[in-house]
C-alpha cells in the first residue's frame, strides 16, 4: 500500500513541476519578463487560468499523499521510544578493566621536540 501511494506521490511530484514550469513567469521584482513579452508559451487569459487551477489541484493532492504517507508510516512502525531500539538492538559490551598507570621514578621534564 505505501509503495503505491509513493509511486502516485513521485508521479504528483513531477506534474507539478512541469506544470509550474509551464507558467509565465511575472518577473515583477526584477522587471524581466513583463506582460507585453511575446515569446510565452501560452498567451491566452484561459490557459493561464487552467494551469493555475490545475497547480492547485496537484497541489492539494501533493499534500494528501504527503499526510497518507507520513500516516502508514507511523501505522507499520513499532511503539517505544529510540532508545529502546538503540540499546536493543546493540548487544551488552563489557568494559575492558581499566589499566593502572605506572608511577613515574621521578619528576618528570618536558622534552621539546
Amino acid at each position: 500500500m505505501i509503495t503505491v501511494i509513493l509511486v502516485i506521490h513521485l508521479i504528483i511530484t513531477i506534474a507539478l513541476v512541469g506544470v509550474i514550469l509551464l507558467q509565465r513567469s511575472e518577473g515583477g521584482a526584477l522587471g524581466i519578463g513583463g506582460s507585453s513579452s511575446g515569446g510565452s508559451l501560452f498567451t491566452a487569459r484561459g490557459a493561464a487560468n487552467a494551469l493555475t487551477r490545475t497547480t492547485a489541484i496537484l497541489a492539494t493532492a501533493f499534500f494528501i499523499t504527503s499526510i497518507l504517507l507520513t500516516m502508514l508510516s507511523v501505522r507499520s512502525e513499532k511503539p517505544g521510544s529510540v532508545f529502546d531500539q538503540v540499546n536493543g538492538a546493540a548487544p551488552a559490551q563489557t568494559a575492558p578493566a581499566p589499566v593502572q598507570p605506572k608511577a613515574p621514578a621521578g619528576p618528570q621534564v618536558p622534552v621539546k621536540p
